[in-house]
């Protein structure tokens, strides 16, 4: 169960509530619930202030709406049980089911785990200075606002066209790829500004949106900058039902583009995404280093394991299936964390934050590597297929975080 499902779960126990006439007629539901981990002193998987939230409307106190909602929750399928803490806080423990059917998630979603709606039926309008650390910039918020629903727009800055469109920009025709509807950037100054990449000459940002990405060995020689095929497409929504919404991204100034040129098209954004916007990007010194000591080179290896662990496996015969709980808490709340992260990066148009996700999901899923298959004479058994299940969720979730930030995933390093 992932954190927008408890989000939706909450939001079913206060109509319910409401509805049997435990909660004031005039309590509205709240539009979004906040999930997340508990705080110092909390219990449980994840955890809600939803009480607290609803506590005025409701005219009671935060304890009183939370022993109201505690029961309601706790009955919802995949919830184990539900404690209240502090001043009304709802602490809520997973059953072990959910854990396998986050796994299942995960692999039936692929790399579009932890996408959702969050943000249907807005639209923002991205402008930036057009150089090619804001040019990167944009494409990786882009990508994780319409990974989340929303419709995107691109400016730059100093635009002659910007007189025209004060408030929003022309929308692109779609694309096969894309799917109908509004999309992309319209054509504008980075479709003709340079990015790092092997090719410096290639354009790094092109007006008719990302297309598919691939997490395959050959998507790591491709031509072209960051800009270049970096991004999976996303399912954007029918309508816009909210005024389009103006982003300025103005990140510190990045390294100079001959500099990003030599690192290639991966090592160039992980340099400019990595640290946040405000921040200095990183030095290329080091991020090509195939070593733990850089954190591009950890993730991406995890991913290149995760996919060699399901090679050895299918050669022992060992196919994955989830089909018992794995002691694997580091690994299973990151991979449950994912949705939450990407919401919040789209929100706060902040990719560093799928960046360090990515690095904590690698150090638990390199930790974890070693348990996974049969050693020396141990027979293949149930342990080892929800094991190797495991392992190929984390692999698609660190395929997937990186698609985001267009980075590709190899599956041999």
């Amino acid at each position: 169960m992932t954190p927008a499902d408890l989000s939706l779960t909450v939001q079913h126990a206060v109509r319910r509530a409401v509805g049997e006439g435990v909660l004031r007629a005039d309590t509205r539901v709240p539009e979004r619930v906040k999930i997340e981990r508990p705080r110092p002193g909390g219990s449980g998987d994840w955890a809600t202030n939803a009480a607290l939230q609803l506590a005025r409307e409701a005219g009671m106190a935060p304890l009183g709406v939370a022993e109201v909602l505690r029961p309601r929750i706790a009955d919802a399928d995949g919830i184990a049980s539900v404690e209240i803490t502090g001043p009304g806080f709802l602490n809520i423990t997973l059953a072990d089911r959910s854990r396998r059917a986050l796994v299942r998630d995960i692999l039936d979603r692929r790399e579009r785990y932890g996408h959702g709606d969050a943000l249907r039926g807005r639209a923002y309008r991205l402008v930036h200075p057009g150089d090619v650390r804001a040019t990167v910039l944009a494409e990786a918020v882009r990508a994780l606002l319409r990974a989340q629903g929303a419709h995107v727009y691109d400016d730059v800055l100093g635009d002659p066209r910007d007189d025209a469109l004060p408030h929003t920009t022309r929308p692109a025709p779609a694309t096969v790829a894309d799917g109908p509807g509004p999309q992309g950037p319209a054509p504008a100054a980075p479709a003709t500004r340079t990015a790092p990449g092997p090719h410096p000459g290639r354009p790094a940002a092109r007006p008719d949106g990302p297309r598919p990405h691939t997490t395959h060995p050959a998507s790591t020689t491709s031509p072209g900058g960051p800009g270049a095929d970096a991004h999976p497409p996303v399912t954007r929504p029918e309508t816009v039902t909210h005024p389009p919404e103006t982003v300025i991204l103005r990140p510190a100034p990045g390294p100079a583009a001959h500099d990003l040129a030599v690192l290639g098209s991966d090592a160039a954004r992980w340099a400019l995404l990595r640290p946040a916007a405000h921040d200095r990007a990183l030095a290329p010194e080091g991020l090509l280093v195939q070593s733990e000591a850089n954190p591009l080179f950890t993730v991406r290896y995890a991913h290149a394991r995760a996919r060699a662990l399901l090679r050895n496996g299918a050669q022992l015969g060992i196919a994955p299936a989830y089909d018992e709980d794995v002691d694997a808490p580091r690994l299973l709340t990151a991979l449950g964390d994912h949705p939450a992260v990407l919401e919040a990066a789209a929100r706060h148009r902040a990719p560093d934050r799928v960046a360090r996700h990515m690095e904590a999901t690698a150090d638990a899923f390199l930790g974890f590597q070693h348990t996974v298959l049969p050693l020396g004479d141990e027979k293949p058994s149930a342990a080892h297929r929800s094991r190797l299940a495991l392992a190929e969720a984390a692999g698609t979730v660190l395929a997937g975080g990186l698609a985001l930030l267009g980075i590709s995933a190899p599956d041999y390093l």
